[in-house]
């Protein structure tokens, strides 16, 4: 009998809840195993599949979006070896467990710790809430490649915003096996979208985008990369959240500014009874 040839796993995209393979057919070589190649048009499609999530996404209740992400932190745990063998450290696995779990305790706080009621010198109540930006478009940090994902997706999600995300193109296997999770965590299709590939390809084309609202910039290192992606954001005033500082420690506490900076918030004014 012939040796068997083991099967080499393609790694996809995931777009929508799904895994399709790149639409240009390309694919590129990662610990020996195939990576595909995200183009434009992926993008594109991403951000389709993103702006169609929205409405049911953020119409969720705050303490089902914490229990999905909750449950996403579960599943995270539950593959821990998996990441290990890819070559994630076990304490990186463990901080972006812990880290899911962090912000899904925010879910449901964050409307009393944003928003409230003000006081106004007439016979109304005027009373300000947060709320989603929307579509948000996400260069994730080179590294850590795990917890660095973690830490921009979920305080982008939390609040009921979606995301298209350009992972780390030197290690995307964290972030292709973090979509597995995702896709076995009750998650919606569409409110997490990963592209892997070249950033300069797909970055550009998010920033662009009439349909993303907010771009994170946090994993660009290069700074005329950078300066090129906020003029394109500046066409449609897109929210931008600056690159990370290179000495970034991702292992801090985070604090709330991620959360944050991704929210709009909306004052009703009402007149009380007489």
């Amino acid at each position: 009998m012939s040796e068997r040839v083991a099967v080499r796993k393609t790694y996809k995209l995931f777009i929508g809840g799904k895994f399709p393979r790149s639409e240009s057919g390309r694919s590129y070589l990662v610990q020996s195993s195939n990576v595909s190649l995200a183009s434009r048009k992926d993008a594109r499609d991403a951000v389709v599949a993103a702006r169609a999530a929205v409405k049911g996404w953020a119409g969720a209740t705050a303490y089902n979006r914490g229990q999905i992400l909750y449950r996403a932190a579960e599943m995270l745990e539950g593959r821990r070896e998996q990441f290990v063998a890819l070559g994630v450290p076990g304490d990186e696995v463990d901080a972006a467990v812990d880290r899911w779990v962090w912000y899904a305790g925010w879910a449901d706080k964050l409307a009393q710790v944003y928003g409230g009621a003000n006081p106004v010198a007439g016979p109304y109540f005027n009373i300000s809430a947060p709320e989603p930006t929307g579509v948000v478009a996400v260069v994730a940090p080179e590294r850590p490649a795990l917890l660095g994902l973690v830490s921009v997706i979920a305080p982008a999600i939390v609040s009921g915003n979606t995301v298209v995300v350009a992972a780390s193109p030197s290690e995307p296997l964290a972030a292709v096996t973090l979509a597995e999770v995702l896709a076995t965590s009750d998650l919606p299709g569409g409110v997490v979208n990963i592209l892997t590939g070249a950033i300069t390809e797909t970055a550009p084309a998010l920033a662009a985008h009439m349909d993303v609202n907010a771009i994170d910039l946090s994993g660009v290192t290069d700074t005329s990369l950078a300066t090129d992606l906020e003029v394109r954001a500046a066409e449609n005033l897109k929210r931008v959240l600056r690159p990370a500082p290179a000495d970034h420690d991702w292992s801090v506490d985070p604090g709330l500014a991620r959360m944050t900076a991704l929210l709009e918030t909306k004052t009703v004014w009402h007149p009380k009874g007489v």
